[in-house]
């Protein structure tokens, strides 16, 4: 039956078949052509994850952030992170880390932060004078910071598969996501300094940038709120999702005064869209992952890894291997829904913190939205810039190597996610 069902999605993603579809599809015809398994399971279990609680999180987390970065508050943020790295060699570059790093803070969507700031950073980057192709490289990977930075949808999505504490892994994500952020900075930092690229003239005052870090604000304590209203006990994650949204309403209505009744058309309808599509796969992957606990296949490959590789270490460096290769070609959500049950049992017979473990996914499967050939946030920086894919590619290898430094230290080192 497993093998069917991946033959059947193997062939379907090659007819170039959307993931949902095709994860539907396969799992769909599995399920029916087993012999004593009734066809209504099929149905029951595809139904059966949209009605959770804990993932009411997720739009209206989405929601939350569309309001707020559907308005000024995007502009400030830009402010901000142009007044504390502008003047810096490759400052632009690192205005994108910035904005991208504070935004994660805010919408938890990489294919959001792509597009939101990509649009608004990468042709003032091509009017200064950047290389076109480095500037969509910075954006392509610097948005995936919103996969590791509170509220991180892809945390939200594995804490429904391994039953773990959200409160925990959006806390765990916190220091890898700022690692990210260094790196990614310096990278930004020394392209600029040994390329020359054009720097921003203006001074700014250390006063200038507390006022620019004041207008920012209402983004700024947005994860901090959220942490604390976790790790304190006084909300659910779905609690303050809803928190997350009437304080979007508030900072827009009061604060920026720029709500319409425009925008909070365009965020709802952005929201259903999004919210969509995950649910679309979350419900295709109940199924998928049903099939594969049926003939006990994340118990056997756990058990099967041990006895050939004996050591968690190399475990642990298979893993990381199998999700980065997963990643370039399957979405986000998707990937996490699929292989979380199997790494999961893995993570157990090795005795490896599924806290830990799910920050590892997020990174690993984070990587692939800017890795060709079908990396999400790499087409986006393509389609803003004009640039071609290779081009962009060929400017992303030190982002490759921090982003990999980084999964390296806190698979291994488990202080980096467990503190």
């Amino acid at each position: 039956m497993t093998f069917l069902m991946l033959a059947i999605f193997m062939v379907l993603l090659v007819l170039a078949m959307p993931v949902g579809f095709a994860l539907v599809i396969s799992s769909g015809i599995a399920v029916i052509t087993a012999g004593g398994m009734p066809s209504v399971v099929a149905v029951v279990k595809l139904f059966q994850p949209t009605q959770s609680f804990p993932l009411l999180a997720i739009p209206f987390f989405i929601l939350s952030g569309n309001l707020m970065m559907g308005g000024v508050l995007g502009k400030k943020l830009i402010e901000f992170a142009t007044a504390l790295v502008g003047r810096f060699h490759g400052g632009l570059g690192q205005v994108g880390v910035v904005g991208c790093t504070v935004f994660g803070g805010v919408s938890g969507s990489a294919v959001a932060e792509a597009s939101a700031l990509g649009s608004m950073i990468i042709p003032w980057q091509k009017r200064v004078g950047y290389p076109p192709a480095f500037g969509a490289a910075s954006i392509a990977a610097s948005s995936v910071i919103a996969g590791m930075i509170p509220p991180s949808i892809p945390l939200i999505l594995y804490a429904s598969v391994a039953n773990e504490s959200i409160a925990a892994l959006f806390l765990a994500g916190v220091l890898p996501g700022l690692m990210l952020c260094v790196g990614f900075i310096l990278v930004c930092y020394f392209s600029g300094r040994l390329r020359n690229f054009p720097r921003l003239a203006q001074g700014v005052t250390l006063k200038g940038i507390l006022r620019a870090a004041v207008t920012a604000m209402p983004a700024l304590i947005m994860p901090i709120l959220i942490l604390v209203l976790l790790r304190g006990g006084i909300a659910t994650p779905t609690e303050v999702s809803v928190v997350a949204v009437a304080y979007g309403f508030v900072v827009s209505a009061l604060v920026y005064r720029d709500l319409s009744v425009k925008r909070v058309y365009d965020a709802l309808v952005g929201t259903a869209v999004t919210t969509g599509v995950v649910m679309l796969v979350i419900a295709a992957s109940n199924l998928v992952g049903y099939v594969l606990i049926m003939e006990d296949v994340p118990n056997m490959a756990a058990k099967w890894t041990m006895d050939v590789l004996k050591s968690p270490e190399l475990v642990i460096l298979m893993m990381n291997i199998i999700m980065l290769f997963v990643g370039m070609f399957l979405d986000l959500p998707a990937a996490i829904l699929l292989l979380g049950p199997t790494f999961v049992a893995m993570a157990n017979e090795i005795g490896l913190d599924t806290v830990q473990l799910g920050v590892m996914m997020a990174i690993n499967l984070s990587i692939g939205l800017f890795t060709p050939p079908v990396g999400t946030t790499l087409f986006i920086a393509a389609a803003i810039s004009k640039e071609r894919v290779g081009s962009i590619a060929k400017e992303l290898w030190p982002f490759y190597a921090v982003a990999i430094l980084v999964l390296g230290l806190l698979s291994y080192f488990p202080a980096f996610t467990l503190y």
